[in-house]
Parts: C-alpha cells; sequence; structure tokens
C-alpha cells in the first residue's frame, strides 16, 4: 500500500499570523487563497516586495505593535489601542510616550523581572 501524501495547507490568517503581518492589509489573492507549507516557506525564505513593504511599514498586527512599544496585548487594550498601527503611528506613540504606555512598560518590566526570578530559582532547585 502506497499512502497518498497530500499537501498541508492553511487559512490565509493562520499563515498572515505566522508572517507577522495584517491580514487586512494582504493583497486580495493571499486573502482570498490557502497557502500550503511550502508556500508559507518560500514566503519567509523569498519575501515578495508586499511583504517586505508591509514589514517595514504596517500597518502590524496587535502582537507586532505590542512588541515593538515594549508592552502586552493586554496593556495595548488598557491604553485604547484596539487596531492595527502603522510604523509612523508606532514611532509618534514612542514619541509622544503617554501615561498609560510608561505604565504598561512598567509592569511588562516587572513581569520580565518576576518571570527571571521564578526560571532562576526554579533552574537553582533543579541544580541541587
Amino acid at each position: 500500500m502506497k499512502s497518498h501524501q497530500t499537501a498541508q495547507t492553511m487559512k490565509p490568517a493562520t499563515a498572515a499570523k505566522k508572517l507577522g503581518v495584517y491580514l487586512p492589509a494582504t493583497p486580495a489573492k493571499f486573502q482570498a487563497g490557502v497557502v500550503s507549507r511550502a508556500e508559507l516557506s518560500e514566503l519567509q525564505a523569498n519575501p515578495p516586495e508586499w511583504l517586505v513593504e508591509l514589514r517595514r511599514t504596517g500597518p502590524h498586527p496587535r502582537p507586532v505593535v505590542a512588541a515593538k512599544l515594549g508592552v502586552s496585548i493586554a496593556g495595548l487594550a488598557r491604553g485604547g489601542v484596539n487596531e492595527a498601527l502603522t510604523t509612523e503611528e508606532i514611532e509618534a506613540l514612542k514619541q509622544d510616550s503617554p501615561e498609560w504606555l510608561e505604565k504598561e512598560r512598567a509592569t511588562q518590566a516587572e513581569v520580565r523581572k518576576e518571570a527571571a526570578r521564578i526560571k532562576k530559582r526554579n533552574a537553582e532547585r533543579e541544580g541541587s
């Protein structure tokens, strides 16, 4: 018996998430089709101009916006940012440095510090 192997495909939303881009900003052809794992690998290895431009200028999905601002996705929501932002808008927010952004950055720093402390403690327990 021969096994018949079919190419694994994913929805455009999944592919956009893996590529780190905002789906509504992608070309209509990308949004309408399915993406195979081979196509995704090709897009990652040799991004077309539209993908390069989207990654450079946006609009960016919330996880990318949060990372660029140094806050959590929940922190974005608490700050009233619920939509995709362009690179220019992100830079403007960094320049303006509103109170909510400073607060959320401090919160995120504390979360990272606590995670590092717990990781170190667990490593010490495992080592002894």
